[in-house]
């Protein structure tokens, strides 16, 4: 009877082992593309005009090449620019207001320090799926400490090769399509990508300028 419920036992396991694997097995690492995403603002009931309008008009970009990451944010008053290192934990950040540049680089620990809040959130994982782009999405609620709470759906085929430039993100199993975010009034943005593009993507895109930017603490 011991050696039968052991057998059981070791069955599961390897059942357990090989489910595992077969999931890892499915998800492919994408090590170059450019992802498009469309921002739209949730409440429908918000008075905040302008925000909505300016949101309407934004987009975000992320361009993925082994290590190196970038996100730029793009509206019509305002450009944000993050470049991200995995190899070494650093990032920059750019940002163009009219005719002023200015540039924040933070080191391994500083960026850390920037993501604090992500610290200690907890992932739930909902069987709720959609198709974005063609591909299948998997539901996952995303709570802070604080509370806070948002959703993201990703792509269980695909999964980035760097993925803490967006830190919230890092321990998602897979490529985030969409997402939500509370704006500053506490209005809920979406983030859908709109389109994926899996050629390889120039070096020069992780260039850092060397001149024209203000440099920030």
């Amino acid at each position: 009877m011991i050696n039968f419920i052991n057998m059981q036992k070791l069955n599961l396991l390897l059942v357990l082992v090989f489910t595992a694997f077969e999931l890892v097995a499915q998800t492919r690492v994408v090590a170059e593309c450019t992802v498009n995403y469309s921002i739209q603002i949730n409440d429908a009931q918000t008075n905040d005009k302008e925000t909505e309008a300016l949101l309407k008009s934004s987009s975000k970009t992320v361009y993925i090449k082994g290590n190196d990451s970038r996100v730029d944010l793009i509206s019509t008053s305002f450009l944000q620019t993050l470049i991200y290192d995995r190899s070494t934990g650093n990032a920059v950040i750019m940002r163009e207001l009219g005719a002023n540049k200015f540039m924040t680089k933070l080191d391994n620990k500083a960026w850390l320090a920037q993501n604090a809040k992500f610290v200690g959130m907890t992932i739930t994982y909902i069987n709720d799926t959609k198709s974005i782009l063609g591909y299948e999405c998997k539901k996952a609620i995303l709570q802070l400490q604080d509370g806070t709470s948002f959703t993201a759906y990703y792509a269980l085929a695909i999964a980035p090769s760097v993925k803490e430039f967006e830190y919230q993100f890092k321990d998602i199993p897979g490529f985030v399509l969409e997402y939500e975010t509370l704006g500053e009034k506490g209005q809920k943005i979406t983030y859908t990508a709109t389109r994926i593009n899996l050629n390889p993507v120039p070096a020069s895109k992780f260039d850092l300028p060397t001149s024209g930017y203000r440099l920030l603490n």
